[in-house]
């Protein structure tokens, strides 16, 4: 009787664990690229934005940068969660090739300036919105997931403002 109480109870813990939604996170490693291409994509789009702010000589461009500046700051600040929980160092600053890109926007002034940097923007935006797109719809991890959808919302809004601003230049 000892023993048969003992295997019921396992058998019933067995159930139990099996039923049971687990806890684990189904994180891939690509859920990490992303997190990382997307955190680098904040910065790139920040250093250019906060040149921008500075050299903008069309308001409307100028808004905009400022619009960048926070809003992807923001992003940075709802996606930090995430890198710290995986182990990712975000990075701090823009990545070569935007280095360059901020090297010839500083060599450029008025509406040289404002097209140079609403056509990256652009450009920028459009890459992003689709890796979001991809990664929304490819990530298992459901909390992760809501956060990427929110930030394609914002992406494809800028990717927008930026197309309907560059044809006005």
């Amino acid at each position: 009787m000892k023993n048969s109480t003992q295997w019921m109870c396992c058998a019933m813990l067995g159930i139990v664990a099996a039923l049971s939604p687990t806890k684990a996170k189904a994180v891939t490693d690509d859920d990490k690229k992303f997190l990382a291409t997307a955190a680098q994509s904040d910065q790139n789009e920040i250093a250019l934005s906060q040149l921008a702010e500075q050299k903008a000589t069309n308001p409307a461009v100028k808004s905009f940068a400022e619009k960048m500046v926070k809003e992807h700051t923001q992003m940075t600040a709802s996606m930090k969660p995430y890198a710290d929980s995986w182990g990712l160092t975000p990075p701090t600053g823009p990545d070569s090739d935007h280095q360059k890109e901020l090297d010839k926007l500083n060599g450029l002034s008025g509406n040289d300036f404002d097209k140079e940097y609403m056509d990256q923007m652009v450009t920028d935006h459009s890459k992003a919105l689709s890796a979001f797109t991809t990664e929304a719809k490819d990530t298992k991890e459901v909390q992760f997931r809501a956060a990427v959808i929110k930030g394609k919302t914002a992406v494809a809004a800028h990717k927008n403002m930026a197309y309907d601003l560059k044809k006005k230049l």
